[in-house]
């Protein structure tokens, strides 16, 4: 029996994938539930497993864009599973045998000339001394021919190539980086975005995480990182301010009394998002929880579309990768989105003397269209209070029964 594997549907709203890559040849003999292929949708990429086992006939190639419901293989379920490897290893036998070596053509054996531009021996030497290539010389001697005298009298000119390696490489996007391109460049076409900036002394949570993250660590079995503080942070000034957890939705404004935090994350495949869902109700314990399991699994490419669903505001962290300041682009259709970077100690007056601290630069972009100068301000304000008071905002004053310690 003969079973055609069709393109599973990944989501809603999905209506195709590409093909990424088989991971497996044509012909090969599968085992049901092996991975066979790893396919990009417009918003993650999944693995494709066999269904059942057999010999499988591949029936789409590396970078096609197939339909859902599209057969993309034929598995033949009635076939044995041969012994060993004899069967691969009778073809990579056919595959090297060596092809019969063929006569040169005579044009090929024809001697070298020095016509169109070829160098005389004695003009090659000059212009290799100089760093010069051929190509950027022209000859007047016989049919082009460079003699030394054109050699000697050759200059090295601004932006003239001299023999470095000048090739590139094309490469096809995947289904998923077009998709991210063209939600960047809708986010900025179609939206009023403006970007507000603000600094945070970070002294606070660096006394905070030095005093108790070993016995964080050690009591719920993950690090005691500044994603919590900052997730923490966030929430709050987006119940003082709901206009920043708000969306447009044609000529309505949806204001939403939860908050789905979206989670930057660097993927294998590109930018993910992965979203914490009611992270209001969560502890410091439960967030960092959560932003650990989302990262494994966007880093292990097994992060879903209805985990990168969704979200009401978005915090990403360039920090990680050592950016000073920038203005993130929103994620659409949200509204806002906090932007970290790297924290550096800095020179700061505080109490009238100049003292070193450790600073961090946060940036807030928006949707002017419904978030006025007033709440972008006062939220990118109430993040900053409650990053550098964290034991009064964040922890109502009691730091241990926030950590759950």
């Amino acid at each position: 029996m003969v079973l055609e594997m069709k393109v599973p549907s990944p989501g809603e709203s999905i209506t195709e994938v590409e093909i990424a890559e088989w991971l497996v040849e044509d012909g090969d003999y599968v085992e049901k539930d092996q991975a066979i292929a790893e396919v990009d949708s417009d918003k993650a990429t999944l693995e494709l497993p066999a269904e059942e086992s057999g010999i499988i006939t591949l029936k789409a190639e590396v970078g096609d864009a197939v339909a859902v419901g599209e057969v993309v293989c034929l598995i033949d379920t009635s076939a044995e599973k041969p012994e060993g490897d004899a069967p691969k290893a009778e073809k990579k036998e056919e595959a090297v045998k060596e092809e019969p070596k063929q006569e040169p053509k005579a044009a090929e054996t024809a001697k070298e000339t020095y016509a169109s531009g070829t160098p005389s021996p004695a003009a090659k030497k000059i212009l290799d001394e100089k760093g010069i290539a051929p190509a950027a010389v022209s000859g007047t001697g016989r049919d082009g021919r460079i003699t030394k005298e054109d050699a000697m009298s050759a200059v090295p000119s601004m932006g003239t190539p001299t023999g470095g390696n000048r090739g590139e490489t094309r490469s096809k996007l995947s289904m998923l980086r077009r998709k991210v391109a063209e939600r960047l460049v809708s986010a900025k076409n179609e939206t009023a975005m403006l970007t507000t900036f603000n600094e945070v002394d970070m002294s606070p949570i660096f006394e905070l995480r030095k005093q108790y993250k070993e016995e964080f660590k050690e009591k719920h079995g993950v690090s005691l990182g500044f994603m919590s503080f900052f997730t923490k942070a966030v929430i709050r000034a987006l119940q003082m301010y709901p206009a920043v957890n708000s969306m447009i939705d044609g000529k309505e404004m949806i204001t939403y009394d939860f908050c789905d935090i979206s989670i930057a994350v660097s993927g294998p495949k590109g930018l993910m998002v992965p979203v914490i869902r009611n992270a209001e109700n969560l502890t410091f314990r439960g967030v960092e929880a959560e932003v650990k399991r989302l990262a494994i699994r966007a880093r292990d490419g097994q992060i879903t579309v209805d985990e990168m669903t969704g979200g009401t505001f978005t915090i990403s962290n360039g920090g990680v990768f050592g950016s000073m300041l920038s203005t993130p682009i929103i994620n659409p259709p949200q509204s806002g989105i906090l932007g970290m970077h790297n924290i550096v100690e800095r020179p700061i007056v505080k109490d009238g003397q100049i003292v070193v601290a450790p600073i961090m630069y946060v940036a807030l972009s928006y949707d002017h269209r419904i978030i006025d100068g007033r709440e972008s301000v006062g939220f990118l304000v109430a993040v900053k209070e409650a990053l550098e008071s964290p034991e009064e905002l964040l922890m109502d004053g009691n730091v241990k029964k926030a950590l759950e310690l």
